[in-house]
C-alpha cells in the first residue's frame, strides 16, 4: 500500500515522525481555521455584528451535530491505522468500503433530522429572537451539507491511516482558497448573508472531499483489486461501529455541554454572544495545531497497536507532550501580548462591550492550554488503540466542565463563568483514569505479594498491570 507521500510510522525516532507526519496537518487545520477565521471577519464586517452573533449561536449546534460525524469518521480511521500497521492490504480494503456504506446510512440520516430539528433546537436554547431567522438560515445550510462532511472526513482519514498526511492538506488548502473566493461572491457580490456564508462552507468542503475521493481511486493503489471486497462484511462493519461511533458520541457528549454553555450565553445579550464567537474563533487558532498533532498522534498509535509496538506507543506519548507543552507556552505568550490586537480584527476599531468581553475571553482560556495540549495527546493515543469506552468517559468530562460554567455563568459570575467553562481538565482527567488506576492496582497487589511468605506469593496469580502511561 506504500507510496511517495505514505509514512510507516513503526520505524525511526517517534519523535521525528510524529512532528513529519503532523505538519502537514497543522498547515492544514491552521489555513483552514485562517478561512474560518476570514469567513468571521465577512460576517461581521459586511454584514453586521448581529449576523456575527446569528452565526456563534448555532456553534454548539453544529458542533453537536458535526462534531458527531468527524469524531465517528476518526473512529472508522482506526482499524484503517491498524490494518495499515500490520500490513494486512485486504483488511484496509475491506474495512474501507464497509466505512463506506456506513457513511452513505449516517449521511441519511442526520440530513434529514437535523434540518427539520434545527429551528426547535434553536429556541430550545433560548436564540435571541432579532438573531432567530438568520440562525435558522445559516445553520439548515449546513445541515444540508452534512453529507460533503462526511465524505471529506472519511477520505481524509483513510489517507492518513495509510501514513499520507501531506495529500488531505493539499486538498484541504484548495478548497480553503475557494472557500474565501466563494464567501466574497456570495456575500458582497451576490448577497445571500449568513446563507452564502454556510453555503460557501459547504462548496468547499465537497470539493477538498472528492479531490480526496479521486485521488485514493486514481492515484493510489489502497483499493486496487478490491474485488469481492466491496460488500457488507459483518465482522469489519462491528469493528467500525465498535470504534467509531464512541468516539462520534464522545464528540456529540461533550457538545451537549457546549449546548448549555451557549444557552448560558444567550441569557447574557448580543453582546456577551458576539465577544464570545470573537473570542473563540482566535481561540481555535491556537488550539488547531494541538489537535492536528493528536490527530497525527491517533494514526501513529494505530499503526503501532497494529504492528504490536507497544514500546513505540509509550515512546510517542512522551514525544507528543514535549512537543505540545512547548508549544503552548509559546501560544499562551503570543496572545497575553495580542489578544487586543486579534479581537480589533475581527470585530473592528471601536468594538464595544464586545470586544472587551472577547479579550477577557482570550486572557483567561489561553492560561489552560497546556490541558488542552495534554488532552490531545492522551486521548488521541487511546483512540488510535481502540479504547473507545475510554472516548466516551473524556467526552462526559467535557460535558461536565461546560455545564459547570454555563451553570456559574447564569447564577453568579456572568461572563466570567463562560471564560472558566472549560472542558479540558474533566476530560484529561477522563482519559488518565487508566493509568493512575493501574498504578493503585500494581501498588495493592505488590503489598499483598509483600506480605505473604514466598510459597503463599507463588499462589497469586493475578499479574501486576503494565498500563501504556
Amino acid at each position: 500500500m506504500a507510496n511517495s507521500s505514505t509514512m510507516d510510522l513503526t520505524q525511526g525516532r517517534p519523535i521525528r515522525q510524529i512532528l513529519l507526519f503532523s505538519l502537514p496537518l497543522v498547515a492544514g487545520t491552521l489555513f483552514q481555521q485562517l478561512y474560518s477565521f476570514v469567513d468571521t471577519v465577512m460576517v461581521g464586517r459586511l454584514i453586521g455584528d448581529a449576523a456575527l452573533a446569528a452565526v456563534g449561536t448555532t456553534y454548539s449546534l453544529n458542533f453537536l451535530t458535526l462534531g458527531f460525524v468527524q469524531g465517528a469518521c476518526i473512529g472508522f480511521g482506526i482499524p484503517l491505522a491498524q490494518a495499515t500497521g500490520a500490513k494486512d492490504t485486504g483488511s484496509f480494503r475491506r474495512y474501507f468500503w464497509n466505512g463506506v456504506w456506513l457513511c452513505v446510512l449516517l449521511g441519511a440520516v442526520l440530513t434529514a433530522g437535523t434540518f427539520l430539528l434545527a429551528e426547535p433546537l434553536l429556541r430550545l436554547i433560548h436564540t435571541p429572537e432579532e438573531i432567530l431567522a438568520d440562525a435558522v438560515r445559516y445553520i439548515q445550510v449546513i445541515f444540508l451539507g452534512i453529507p460533503a462532511t462526511i465524505l471529506y472526513n472519511f477520505c481524509a482519514g483513510a489517507l492518513r491511516a495509510a501514513g499520507d498526511s501531506r495529500r488531505p492538506t493539499l486538498f484541504l488548502l484548495l478548497s480553503s482558497v475557494l472557500n474565501v473566493v466563494l464567501d466574497y461572491l456570495l456575500i458582497a457580490v451576490i448577497p445571500m448573508g449568513v446563507a452564502g456564508a454556510a453555503l460557501a462552507t459547504v462548496l468547499s468542503q465537497l470539493v477538498s472531499g472528492l479531490l480526496n475521493l479521486g485521488w485514493i481511486c486514481r492515484r493510489t493503489d489502497l483499493l486496487r483489486d478490491c474485488a469481492g471486497l466491496r460488500g457488507v462484511s459483518r465482522p469489519h462493519m462491528a469493528k467500525l461501529c465498535k470504534v467509531g461511533f464512541p468516539m462520534g458520541f464522545e464528540y456529540s457528549v461533550s457538545a451537549l455541554g457546549a449546548v448549555v454553555m451557549q444557552w448560558a450565553i444567550n441569557g447574557l445579550g448580543t453582546a456577551a454572544i458576539a465577544g464570545q464567537t470573537a473570542g473563540e474563533k482566535i481561540r481555535q487558532m491556537f488550539t488547531l495545531p494541538m489537535e492536528s498533532v493528536g490527530m497525527g498522534m491517533a494514526t501513529y498509535a494505530g499503526q503501532n497497536d497494529g504492528a504490536g509496538r507497544y514500546d513505540r506507543v509509550r515512546a510517542g506519548i512522551k514525544a507528543g507532550l514535549t512537543i505540545q507543552l512547548t508549544y503552548c507556552a509559546a501560544a499562551w505568550a503570543v496572545i497575553l501580548v495580542g489578544k487586543g490586537f486579534f479581537t480589533e480584527i475581527v470585530l473592528g476599531p471601536g468594538g464595544g462591550p464586545a470586544a472587551a468581553l472577547s479579550v477577557q475571553y482570550l486572557g483567561v482560556i489561553s492560561c489552560l492550554f497546556c490541558l488542552h495540549g495534554s488532552l490531545m495527546i492522551m486521548r488521541n493515543t487511546l483512540q488510535g488503540m481502540g479504547y473507545s469506552l475510554h472516548a466516551v468517559l473524556s467526552g462526559a468530562g467535557e460535558l461536565l466542565g461546560r455545564t459547570l460554567g454555563g451553570w456559574l455563568a447564569a447564577h453568579s459570575l456572568g461572563f466570567l463563568g463562560i471564560c472558566l467553562a472549560n472542558p479540558w481538565p474533566g476530560a484529561l482527567l477522563c482519559c488518565t483514569a487508566r493509568r493512575w488506576c493501574g498504578a493503585f492496582w500494581g501498588a495493592g497487589c505488590a503489598a499483598v505479594r509483600a506480605a505473604l511468605r514466598p510459597e503463599q506469593a507463588k499462589l497469586l496469580k493475578t499479574p501486576l498491570p503494565a498500563p501504556l502511561f
